[in-house]
């Protein structure tokens, strides 16, 4: 009686066993099965990703080619005006940097140590507005201040030196060009002072030269 007592004690015991053990395994089995899916579906969008970015990185380089090719050509036009569409101010193209630079000297915009438009409007800007927004839109757009070398001395009350003057210079042009309808994320003011002379500073028509606001056009 007791020999049958421990058989049966000992066989309900490796039941117990085998269906513990099966238990676990079952589960083993589908964690590893998430955890497949999981890796799955990583390695998918790991796929996905690099397609996307080889297509992006092919239209790209077309962009690129493109843009150089229209600077090139813009470059061996006899009227830089024509080629590029800017009819006003001095017309400058850098095939290396890839860009376009129209040239405004500051007697067009501004009064002698001022931030401030001569006028409500300008013809200048709203002609070179136009031209961004037909022919150049989505491309970044740098403003650009620049002064001679003179001091600030009729309006030092207002500004405390040539780069601030510069600045504010660049950030009056950027508003006008924002109220006309620029996109913000696609422009931007910057502030060179007395730092990037065109011209020599030692005479009148030198200086002259190096007052100006530039606008650049990025083609790339």
């Amino acid at each position: 009686m007791n020999v049958c007592k421990a058989v049966m004690v000992l066989s309900t015991a490796a039941v117990i066993l085998t269906m513990t053990g099966c238990t676990n395994w079952k589960k083993r089995y589908n964690e590893l099965d998430v955890e497949h899916q999981n890796l799955k579906g990583l390695y998918e969008n790991c796929v996905a990703s690099l397609d996307s970015s080889a297509a992006e990185k092919a239209q790209l380089s077309q962009q690129l080619t493109d843009a150089q090719r229209q600077l090139e050509e813009m470059k061996k036009s006899p009227n830089k005006g024509d080629a590029t569409g800017f009819k006003v101010g001095d017309v400058s193209i850098d095939e290396k940097a890839g860009t376009i630079t129209v040239t405004l000297p500051n007697t067009i915009l501004f009064a002698s140590g001022s931030a401030t438009l001569k006028g409500a409007t300008s013809k200048e800007l709203d002609h070179i507005y136009s031209v961004i927004r037909e022919r150049y839109s989505g491309r970044k757009i740098d403003i650009v201040g620049h002064t001679d070398t003179d001091p600030i001395n009729k309006t030092k009350d207002k500004w405390k030196d040539n780069w601030e003057l510069s600045a504010e210079r660049a950030l009056t042009v950027l508003r006008y060009m924002l109220g006309r309808g620029m996109s913000p994320s696609n422009i931007r003011a910057v502030a060179c002072g007395e730092s990037l002379p065109v011209a020599s500073n030692s005479t009148a028509a030198g200086k002259a030269k190096n007052r100006r606001v530039e606008i650049v056009v990025h083609m790339r």
